[in-house]
């Protein structure tokens, strides 16, 4: 299974499969998110999902319950499991 992503504002697409972090699904397709431990704990990756059913694959990630009922994830810990669309103002192509 896979899914399509949207990273707003830049416009950005890639196709997210099943069982592949978001973080790793991007650089797949040469998008570039903001990331540094990959782990769930720095919160360097952290970002909004408007649009789109997202899970977490750690138990505890670092980000609170307000923020996740707020649409906050971390995708070097987290998978799609619909199309979506994230929030990501920091996110870039290779080369950009």
């Amino acid at each position: 299974m896979s899914y399509s992503v949207l990273v707003q504002p830049s416009g950005l697409r890639f196709t997210a499969q099943a069982g592949r972090s978001l973080l790793r699904a991007a650089e797949d397709a040469g998008v570039v998110l903001p990331s540094s431990c990959r782990n769930g704990t720095c919160r360097t990756c952290l970002c909004q999902v408007r649009e789109g059913a997202v899970v977490h694959t750690i138990e505890w990630p670092g980000v609170t319950r307000e923020e996740r009922a707020e649409g906050w994830i971390l995708p070097c810990v987290a998978e799609a499991r619909s199309d979506a669309v994230l929030d990501v103002p920091l996110a870039s192509g290779f080369g950009d």
